[in-house]
């Protein structure tokens, strides 16, 4: 397909073809004509056309026999119809068939290039939403780990090359992050995959059970216990084991599961027998541990135990490419829940996600758009429908803030060149030499730059 919009135009009236003609190639789209609807689907069978601008009344087949060859033949394509009979029945009837709007004779060139417009950048979001949905199903090998961006690339890698052994894997990142999604990733693609996957939350059980939750009691060890109970570790046999936020573990069972790592054998609690267990360990931690090691609240010995090899998950604010495509994914996921048909998300709210910092990460990001989608009336996510926390973010006070943990200032100016690129290229519908213009560089550069981002087209 031609860089530049293609418009097929559709009339009978010769004057009217060369008018349309004439005007829209001087607005920088390709244009094809047909003199009628036989012609038309001849057209939209042999070549690539975004919009279909076609008269309704015409000797051969009328104007919705073309719309109809464009649903069978080019179901991307956005048509739009123009008639001189301006009655209700005829534009009801337009629309219902899927029309994207309706234009009356005479009409002004301004008007019509705006319903140009408009109808291609519906016809850009559907493209986009068919790229994303299409890239979210080839993420099927790392389960719900959703990115393509560089900053998650070497994370993708370090799964491939961990899964298949036996080694520890201490996963890393702040809350939110998906770090059990990283420890299912590896699960999933180790030779432990047909055996259990079972996930424990270290802070979230009281310090009295959590030894019987990973061990195991025997009938009476304590008051409450009527009968034997096997643990997590006997649970998770021939599998894996994965202890989130590890860094809550006390001290006392610390040593009690450095002992079971090393030995590769449990007791249960109130026991005298040690039995043995195949289980491999992946566990995570918001926190630094190297800090808790210092400060002598976490075992060193453990640590280095756990932490054979570690996989470090960006924050969202440094994966911001992939936004668009967690939304997207999230909004598949909660209007199907919800069974209502959201399509997507408007371009103002889009750029008012891009522009939030997301401390709570990718499980913030999937609360905003859970309750996007609950309050969303029509086909796309309006900004109307996010949070204050985000469509306020702005306005505080007009002032960058650098988090405690620091930035990357390179990585972030290139994402904001990314945008700045992707934002004039859709302003010049592809044209590079006019998105060159609004950017106020040439062309030559524009091209250097789009090599460099590696964009395509580049």
């Amino acid at each position: 397909m031609s860089e530049r919009p293609r418009i097929l135009v559709v009339d009978d009236e010769r004057s009217m073809r060369e008018f349309l003609e004439i005007f829209f190639r001087r607005e920088g789209f390709e244009v094809v004509t047909a003199s009628g609807a036989p012609s038309a689907l001849v057209c939209l069978e042999n070549d690539d056309v975004d919009v279909v601008i076609t008269d309704m009344q015409m000797p051969e087949g009328s104007g919705l026999d073309v719309l109809h060859g464009a649903r069978e033949l080019a179901p991307e394509a956005i048509v739009v119809v123009i008639t001189a009979f301006a009655t209700t029945d005829s534009a009801i009837e337009a629309m219902k068939e899927g029309a994207y709007d309706y234009i009356t004779k005479p009409f002004k060139v301004d008007e019509l290039r705006l319903v140009v417009e408009k109808a291609l950048e519906k016809k850009d979001l559907f493209c986009e939403n068919q790229r994303l949905k299409s890239e979210l199903r080839s993420q099927a090998r790392c389960r719900s780990i959703i990115g393509s961006s560089a900053a998650m690339q070497p994370v993708f890698d370090l799964i491939g090359q961990v899964a298949g052994t036996k080694t520890n894997v201490l996963v890393s990142g702040e809350s939110g992050t998906g770090k059990e999604l990283v420890a299912r990733a590896i699960h999933d693609q180790s030779n432990r995959s047909e055996r259990p996957f079972v996930a424990i939350n270290c802070g979230a059980i009281p310090e009295n059970l959590l030894e019987s939750e990973l061990f195991g009691h025997i009938k009476g060890a304590f008051t409450g216990a009527v009968q034997n109970k096997e643990g997590l570790f006997e649970a998770a046999e021939g599998g894996t084991l994965f202890l989130d936020e590890v860094g809550e573990l006390p001290l006392a069972l610390q040593v009690k599961l450095l002992r079971v790592l090393q030995e590769k054998t449990i007791r249960r609690v109130g026991g005298t027998q040690d039995q043995r267990v195949d289980v491999r360990v992946l566990s995570a931690t918001n926190r630094r541990l190297e800090e808790e090691v210092e400060a002598a609240r976490f075992r060193e010995d453990l640590y280095y135990r756990l932490n054979v090899i570690q996989v470090d998950l960006p924050p969202l604010r440094e994966r911001i490419d992939d936004l668009p495509l967690l939304i997207q994914n999230f909004i598949d996921k909660f209007s199907s829940e919800f069974d209502k048909p959201i399509e997507g998300v408007s371009e103002e709210a889009l750029n008012a996600l891009l522009e939030y910092g997301f401390p709570g990460n990718v499980r913030e990001l999937e609360n905003i758009v859970e309750r996007a989608v609950a309050l969303t009336r029509c086909e796309m996510i309006d900004v109307a429908a996010l949070p204050p926390t985000v469509t306020s973010a702005r306005a505080r006070d007009g002032r960058l803030r650098i988090p405690p943990e620091g930035v990357k200032l390179e990585s972030l100016v290139e994402d904001y060149e990314r945008r700045l690129l992707d934002e004039a290229l859709r302003e010049a519908r592809g044209v590079k030499k006019r998105a060159a213009h609004l950017l106020g560089i040439s062309f030559r550069s524009f091209r250097y730059r789009l090599e460099k981002l590696g964009l395509e087209g580049g």
